[in-house]
């Protein structure tokens, strides 16, 4: 049995998405990293179902939350904020380790809330949604 960690995790970006220019980059200033996976329903009950309801799934859907520590001079806390004011592309990897397997797509930022507790550092809490793009999302790694 092969027991990942969540700290052995990697989330990488890509200024302006899968196509843009450089290389993926490791986005280390992170804490809690949720991938959120879903399809939509469609139901194909028939009479041959003995009773049984009988649904296929339909169209995927992604999403990525996470937080991150509020530091300005940070150049992946720069690139989120940049793509959330500009309504730019950025592209993820979501992957369960350095080289490892899990999803690849374009993002658009959709929520980039900022957090003051008192006695925590302030944070800004990320969502970002799996955007229009001429390359479509893909499970990298085996």
């Amino acid at each position: 049995m092969a027991i990942k960690l969540g700290m052995e995790a990697k989330l990488l970006f890509k200024v302006g998405g899968q196509a843009g220019g450089g290389a993926w980059t490791a986005l280390g200033n992170t804490r809690d990293v949720t991938l959120n996976l879903e399809a939509g329903e469609a139901d194909v009950t028939t009479r041959a179902n003995a009773g049984w309801r009988a649904t296929v799934a339909t169209l995927k859907e992604a999403s990525v939350e996470f937080e991150m520590v509020w530091d300005t001079a940070d150049a992946g806390f720069t690139a989120i904020k940049n793509a959330f004011f500009g309504n730019d592309p950025i592209g993820f990897q979501v992957l369960d380790a350095t080289g490892g397997q899990g999803l690849q797509a374009d993002f658009s930022i959709t929520n980039f809330s900022r957090s003051e507790a008192l006695e925590e550092a302030i944070s800004v809490s990320v969502t970002a949604k799996v955007t229009y793009s001429a390359t479509a999302p893909s499970w990298i790694g085996s």
